[in-house]
């Protein structure tokens, strides 16, 4: 058995923490010391209660004997620490190049057929060998090798002991010897037999002087059939490449999920039952609750977590792609379909799809992948061949589906389907309590991110974050902490720089007091349509509509804010 490599890891934040969750699995890999300032950094906690070293400074982290060190921080001068006391033996790693390497080994199964395909590419270039020739100085034919006699039907006997410049004068060979110049892809017909070939010759040069000739050639037919075998294997690679690039992993586990409010814990606590089965889950709130983060950590508990994580964002793909996007199309199937495209549901088989925004999906759609639930099968679009997949499905909306139920706009039995284990989750104005605790995570999280070394807030901060009504949820809170980590210049956020709550807070929604340019005026309309309706897609959509604005014109002017 071959001896396991010795792996450190240097930050241990959510990038660090899932290099240590993947590194694992894999058994020929053994993390021996995960470092980070941070004591509560999430893969410094999981390092301890797995038994494994941790450091704090990188000093100490460097004196472990180490074959690699992953560096999950980005930032520069932790990288020139790491130069300067790792020891010359052991190699650096950036985590976006561990995680692709750790996601290679993960796909090895999925690559099996690549290695299959290249292992016949290797047997068709040992089969088809080339034809040598080789020639002295004076054209003297002194060699040639089996493949030349089955390229010529020429024996050996037969052209060895003949001058090249009788028998093939316009050949590469005896142009080689003529010009003491090696040539390439020189296109003609071996002396002797009207075969014809692609030949590269050269010199053979000794003591400075050109003592004899070598020619390799292939006849064009075995050049065109393996340029086809060539032209195949790169459109595999190609659509394998392309299907490695479309599948991830969930991100997240239960570890991540805070909140003591009883709804809220009442939440979590289905959601780590439900994970242990394969049942369909559907998971509602407001928007910005954290469903897509109880989706991932649903999958990150079950049976599954190895295979694929699949996100389908049904209100942000337009309806006319909708379809290929799920199932796949075949090449030609409409204009633009220059190739087959392999779909979500195809992506993700054996692991799980996560329907976003569910309620957003058109009624073609939603009858079509009924279907799909009910039999586990389909075609992809412009296709006549049955695809079987075996995947979990994980749904989630804002919006109220039995009221849509009721109104005809989602289908009841689709509903059903769904709704076999239902969580809702409750809008943070519901759980203040976990507000501080949130905001205290996301600290953390955007010290490593800006390099920054903030502690927390102070009491007029925290009780400024306590007082609002947070329709953006959790999502809004972390946009606001990140918003006052990048003003902050000590280690205490202040109110002070959380100015755009307060301007939200204390805007009046018809009267705006003293005059403004209209420049600011239009600034604080757009705040308040998203203060009003929510930074969701749906929230934005209702703002424009309020401000009699095209979508695309929000957009740009939000960049400006």
């Amino acid at each position: 058995m071959s001896q396991k490599v010795r792996v450190g890891i240097i930050g241990a934040g959510k990038g660090g923490s899932s290099v240590y969750k993947t590194l694992k699995t894999i058994d020929h890999f053994e993390v021996v010391n995960v470092c980070d300032i941070l004591e509560t950094a999430p893969g410094i906690l999981m390092a301890r209660r797995d038994g494994i070293l941790t450091s704090q400074s990188i000093e100490q982290f460097c004196k472990n004997e180490m074959e690699i060190i992953i560096e999950a921080t980005g930032l520069p001068e932790v990288q020139q620490q790491i130069e300067q006391l790792k020891s010359t033996q052991t190699s650096v790693m950036e985590a976006e190049g561990a995680n692709l390497m750790m996601y290679i080994i993960e796909e090895k199964e999925k690559l099996t057929e690549l290695k299959r395909l290249q292992g016949r590419l290797d047997t068709i270039l040992n089969s088809v060998q080339e034809a040598i020739e080789v020639a002295g100085s004076d054209g003297i034919i002194k060699y040639v090798n089996p493949s030349f006699s089955r390229v010529t039907g020429i024996s050996a006997h037969e052209r060895i002991g003949q001058n090249i410049f009788d028998v093939s004068p316009d050949g590469a060979l005896a142009r080689v010897l003529r010009t003491h110049e090696p040539i390439f892809a020189h296109r003609s017909k071996v002396g002797g037999c009207e075969v014809e070939v692609v030949s590269n010759a050269s010199p053979i040069i000794v003591d400075g002087k050109i003592d004899a000739g070598v020619v390799v050639f292939q006849p064009l037919t075995d050049i065109y059939k393996t340029m086809e075998q060539l032209q195949e294997s790169n459109q595999v690679i190609t659509d394998l490449q392309s299907r490695i690039s479309q599948i991830s992993t969930s991100s997240f586990t239960f570890d991540d999920i805070l909140g003591s409010h009883p709804d809220f814990e009442r939440s979590v606590y289905l959601a780590k039952k439900a994970a242990k089965s394969n049942s369909m889950v559907l998971i509602l709130g407001e928007s910005g609750t954290g469903k897509e983060l109880f989706a991932h950590a649903i999958h990150s508990a079950g049976e599954r977590r190895e295979k694929p994580f699949i996100k389908v964002n049904c209100a942000a793909i337009p309806e006319t792609l909708l379809e290929s996007e799920f199932f796949g199309h075949e090449k030609g199937a409409f204009t633009g379909a220059f190739k087959t495209k392999m779909g979500k549901m195809e992506l993700a088989n054996g692991g799980t799809i996560f329907l976003d925004e569910i309620g957003d999906m058109n009624p073609y759609l939603q009858s079509k992948l009924l279907r799909v639930l009910q039999d586990m099968e389909f075609e992809r679009v412009g296709g006549t061949q049955t695809i079987k997949v075996d995947v979990r499905v994980i749904a989630a909306t804002n919006r109220n589906l039995r009221q849509m139920v009721k109104q005809g706009d989602f289908r009841e039995d689709l509903f059903y389907r769904l709704n076999v284990v239902e969580l809702r989750l409750p809008p943070l104005r519901k759980h203040k309590e976990d507000i501080l605790a949130y905001a205290q995570s996301y600290i953390m999280k955007f010290n490593r991110k800006f390099g920054k070394h903030v502690v927390g807030m102070n009491a007029q901060a925290e009780q400024l974050l306590l007082s609002y009504h947070w329709p953006g949820n959790v999502r809004e809170l972390q946009n606001v902490v990140e918003r006052a980590m990048v003003s902050v210049e000590g280690d205490i956020i202040t109110a002070k720089q959380l100015i755009t709550l307060v301007e939200m807070r204390e805007m009046p929604e018809k009267e705006f007091g003293e005059l403004m340019p209209l420049d600011e005026l239009e600034k604080k309309m757009i705040r308040l349509a998203l203060h009003r309706y929510g930074d969701s897609v749906e929230g934005k959509k209702k703002a424009a509509q309020t401000l009699n604005i095209s979508l695309a014109t929000l957009y740009n002017k939000l960049k400006t804010i």
